[in-house]
């Protein structure tokens, strides 16, 4: 049976207010309802608003609706927004493959009840009938789409008796929206990135920087090395708090990838080292272990403090100064600088499925705009002789090898410090022909129960001459 957008066989036209819940009448709320209302609104917001899933999260400032949960349900919102954001275009492909017309223009409200509904009906542990009958509650409770209760009621249920067909009918649909998919394409080929939107459905690896033996602490830790001198951790119960190490700051959690730009300087023994865009720290600790004297420099106050809190852990001391980069001019140059910039973090879709939906072409070109101003200006500090290692998590060669490519150009005394693929064993492919770093969320392969993949990270090295 195919359906028209009112949930019946007959071309669609308006209905009449569903009487499935009486005008006036208070009754008590089902349970997991709010928890379901709370998802849809979040998405709503991300979506429709382009707002990012962290800050509609967050337990003291998120959304409203969010915050009035319990903690259970809370993380029942959190699992139902992150599978309905890595699926998305899947989850629509099905719903429209259900519906004869579209929904009704403007029915954003509608789409993300069904879309909620779905993710759980198809992606979820959760059983098909309660799915089904909350988001009707939904719909009911709602005024924009008590109309559509029956609509909501017979797409979600058809859903739910041919979910193995919809399953395979929509595996064919790329996880990633149509306009990131295209410059991955043409940045990449076809083939990978497919494979690339394909990945950012796999649970995202914890990583550990260690402060030294990684080989040990990978045994303490039931984890393994990694070719970035870090380890990577297999599944385990309880938090992060709770590993061994942590008290004593031994390590911190880190990315592989986001470990690699602050390796790239090699031994800082003497010298003045800074990094310009420090919060939350993962990379100052990482230049302080490598014997430098670090400064580090951040915009935001809130987020110094919370890298200085990061360094007491760690037992470790840096410099720290609150500036705006394009006007910081220390009284001397540095022999070292991390300018890891601000990007759309299009590398990171793994552990932030919202950055797809909540950016768009104008938002990269914007963010590239700014490395480029906060690169020209931070090569303005080195010393002479002096290494810049230029970084970010962003996919978009627009965002990194262009950036490179344009200030390099015209930039007198700079030039490209080509990376040596031997000097990174395991991570040989992450070498680009001119001697840059870019990882890709496909590679780094590991042994069976340890999730493979790493952030994508593009990272070159920089020298004035001496």
């Amino acid at each position: 049976m195919v359906l028209n957008s009112d949930g019946t066989r007959k071309p669609f036209r308006k209905q009449k207010p569903s009487t499935d819940r009486p005008a006036g009448r208070s009754v008590p709320a089902k349970p997991g309802l709010q928890a379901r209302a709370a998802a849809a609104k979040i998405l709503a917001a991300v979506v429709d608003r382009k707002l990012p899933l962290d800050g509609a999260l967050d337990h003291e400032h998120g959304n409203p609706a969010y915050k009035a949960l319990g903690e259970s349900d809370r993380a029942l919102v959190r699992a139902i927004l992150n599978t309905t954001l890595r699926h998305l275009p899947r989850i629509d492909a099905a719903i429209a493959s259900l519906l004869e017309s579209p929904l009704p223009e403007g029915a954003r409200a509608l789409h993300h009840v069904l879309a909620i509904g779905a993710a759980q009906i198809l992606y979820l542990d959760v059983p098909d009938h309660s799915a089904v009958d909350l988001a009707v509650e939904q719909a009911n409770q709602d005024p924009r789409n008590r109309r559509f209760a029956k609509l909501v009621n017979a797409v979600l249920r058809r859903l739910g008796r041919e979910k193995d067909e919809v399953l395979a009918e929509i595996g064919k649909v790329a996880p990633m929206p149509s306009w990131f998919l295209a410059r991955l394409e043409k940045a990449y080929g076809r083939d990978t990135a497919l494979a690339i939107s394909q990945s950012q459905l796999e649970p995202a690896a914890i990583d550990l920087t260690v402060k030294s033996d990684a080989e040990g602490w990978a045994k303490k830790l039931n984890g393994v090395a990694l070719p970035t001198g870090g380890v990577r951790l297999a599944a385990f119960d309880g938090g992060i708090p709770s590993l061994e190490g942590f008290d004593e700051g031994a390590w911190w959690v880190q990315d592989a990838a986001a470990s690699i730009p602050a390796r790239l300087f090699g031994d800082l023994s003497g010298k003045r080292a800074a990094d310009l865009c420090a919060a939350p720290g993962g990379k100052t600790a990482q230049l302080i272990l490598a014997g430098g004297a670090v400064t580090a420099l951040d915009q935001s106050e809130s987020r110094l403090r919370r890298l200085r809190s990061n360094l007491d852990r760690l037992g470790l001391t840096a410099e720290t100064v609150a500036a705006d980069l394009t006007t910081f001019k220390p009284p001397e140059g540095f022999d070292a600088i991390l300018l890891d910039a601000p990007c759309s973090s299009t590398g990171t879709t793994r552990r932030h499925p919202d950055v797809l939906w909540t950016k768009g072409p104008e938002d990269i070109a914007r963010l590239a705009a700014l490395q480029e101003r906060l690169l020209r200006h931070a090569l303005t500090l080195l010393t002479p002789g002096g290494m810049l290692v230029f970084s970010n998590c962003s996919l978009d060669p627009a965002e990194g090898e262009e950036v490179v490519a344009r200030v390099l150009s015209d930039t007198g005394a700079i030039e490209r410090v080509p990376i040596s693929a031997g000097d990174w064993p395991g991570l040989e492919a992450a070498i680009t022909p001119l001697g840059e770093f870019r990882t890709l969320p496909t590679m780094l392969k590991m042994p069976e129960g340890i999730a493979s993949g790493l952030d994508g990270f593009y990272a070159a090295v920089l020298r004035r001459a001496g």
